[in-house]
C-alpha cells in the first residue's frame, strides 16, 4: 500500500470512527416505557401514555411535562405528528421549573409544533416557528418586526404523517430544522439555560425517537438561568374535581375549566363558597393564581383571610401562603401582605370565596423534603 492510499484509508476510518462517536453521544430523553426522566408539572398523568414506543399526549388539559434535568448547551431531535388536523402543541427549551402567572405555559423559548389544517397568517406559521414567551427574550433571524422567528421554507408535513425536528440550542442562540433542513434560527435567548417541556395544548400528538446529545457548556450569567427545581408539585389536575370537595349547591358553582378553576360567586350556602383539597397544610407552601371577577369581595386561605387590596379585578396575581408551627404567612406577587396568621396544623388547605373569582397553578411543596 503506497502512501496515498494508506492516508486515504486511514482518513476513510477516522471520519467512520468521529461518525459513529457522534452518533453515540445522543441518548434516549424518553425511554419509549414511561416517563421516568419527566416531571408532570401542570398535567395528570392521564394526559399522556406510551403506545408503540411513542409518548402519546391527549392534549387535555392545557400544560406541560419537563426534564427532570437543566440543559445548557444541546441538540435535541424528535418525530412528531398531529393525529387531528389542525391541533397545537409545542416543545420549550430554557424553561423554569413551573407555570408563569396566570397562564399554563412556562417562561421560556418556544419551538412550535402545529398542524398545518390550523392555518397560517402575518404572525404565525405551522412550518416551525421560534419564540420568547411570558417573560423570555430572544432576537430573532427572520423576524416580522416582533421577537418571533419565521421558518425560511414550508416544510412541515400535515397530520397523519411524522415530522423530524432537531432543535440545537448553544449558547442563547437557537435553530430549527425541519425535515432535515436548518429554516427557523434565533439569538441571545434569555433564559439559555432551564428545562425541556413538551406541552399539552389541545391536539392529540404522538412523539417518537426523542433523543439529546449534551453539548460542553459555557460560564453563563445567573440571570440567564431558569429558576430551578424548587420542589413544587400541582394538586389540581385540568380535568375535574378530583381532590377537592365542597357542598353538593356548591358542585353547582365551582366548575373544573381546563387549567382554569372557577368560581361564579353565586352560592348562597356558606358551604357552597368553600372548596376544600386534601392538602394537609402543616409544614409547607402552597402557591396559587387568582383573578378576581365583578363583585369579588375577598378569599379566606384555610380560614384566614389576606388584605385584598394587592389584587386587582380582572388581573391575575400570585399568592404564596407559607405553613410553619402554625402560623401562616402570604405574599401577593411578592409583596409580604399577611404574617403569622394562627391555623390549625391539622387543617387541609382550603378556599372561602366572596365572589367571582377565577384560580390556577395550584402547587404545593413540603418543607421535610427540603430538609
Amino acid at each position: 500500500m503506497n502512501r496515498t492510499t494508506f492516508l486515504a484509508a486511514a482518513l476513510t476510518l477516522l471520519t467512520a470512527s468521529s461518525a459513529a462517536f457522534a452518533q453515540d453521544e445522543f441518548k434516549p430523553l424518553f425511554n419509549g416505557k414511561d416517563l421516568t426522566g419527566w416531571v408532570l408539572v401542570n398535567t395528570p398523568a392521564e394526559t399522556w401514555s406510551v403506545q408503540d414506543d411513542m409518548l402519546v399526549c391527549s392534549g387535555k388539559p392545557i400544560g406541560e411535562i419537563r426534564t427532570e434535568k437543566m440543559y445548557q448547551n444541546f441538540i435535541l431531535e424528535v418525530e412528531w405528528r398531529h393525529m387531528v388536523p389542525g391541533g397545537n402543541a409545542g416543545i420549550f427549551v430554557w424553561a423554569d421549573d413551573i407555570t408563569s402567572k396566570g397562564v399554563p405555559f412556562h417562561r421560556s423559548v418556544e419551538v412550535q409544533v402545529l398542524e398545518n389544517a390550523y392555518g397560517q397568517s402575518q404572525h404565525h406559521t405551522t412550518h416551525g416557528d421560534i419564540f420568547p414567551i411570558h417573560g423570555a427574550t430572544m432576537t430573532p433571524i427572520n423576524g416580522r418586526g416582533g421577537s418571533r422567528a419565521f421558518p425560511t421554507e414550508e416544510r412541515s408535513k400535515p397530520s397523519p404523517e411524522w415530522n423530524h425536528y432537531r432543535i440545537e440550542c448553544r449558547d442563547g442562540s437557537i435553530s430549527l430544522a425541519v425535515n432535515g433542513k436548518v429554516v427557523t434560527q434565533g439569538k441571545d435567548a434569555s433564559p439559555r439555560k432551564g428545562y425541556i417541556c413538551i406541552e399539552s395544548e389541545g391536539g392529540v400528538v404522538h412523539y417518537r425517537n426523542v433523543k439529546i446529545q449534551e453539548l460542553p457548556e459555557s460560564p453563563v450569567d445567573p440571570k440567564h438561568v431558569a429558576v430551578a427545581n424548587r420542589g413544587f408539585r400541582s394538586f389540581y389536575n385540568g380535568l375535574d374535581l378530583k381532590g377537592w370537595t365542597t357542598s353538593e349547591e356548591g358542585t353547582k358553582h365551582w366548575k373544573s375549566n381546563d387549567w382554569i378553576l372557577s368560581y361564579d360567586g353565586k352560592g348562597d350556602d356558606v358551604k357552597a363558597k368553600m372548596l376544600k383539597s386534601a392538602e394537609p397544610i402543616r409544614g409547607r407552601t402552597f402557591l396559587f393564581d387568582i383573578k378576581p371577577g365583578e363583585g369579588f369581595d375577598g378569599v379566606a386561605i384555610s380560614g384566614r383571610m389576606p388584605p385584598t387590596k394587592y389584587t386587582k379585578k380582572g388581573e391575575w396575581s400570585r399568592v404564596e401562603c407559607t405553613i410553619e408551627g402554625g402560623k401562616m404567612s402570604v405574599t401577593i406577587n411578592n409583596e409580604l401582605v399577611s404574617e403569622n396568621s394562627v391555623v390549625s396544623d391539622t387543617d387541609t388547605f382550603g378556599l372561602y370565596v366572596v365572589g367571582p373569582a377565577e384560580f390556577a397553578n395550584f402547587y404545593v411543596r413540603d418543607h421535610a423534603s427540603e430538609k
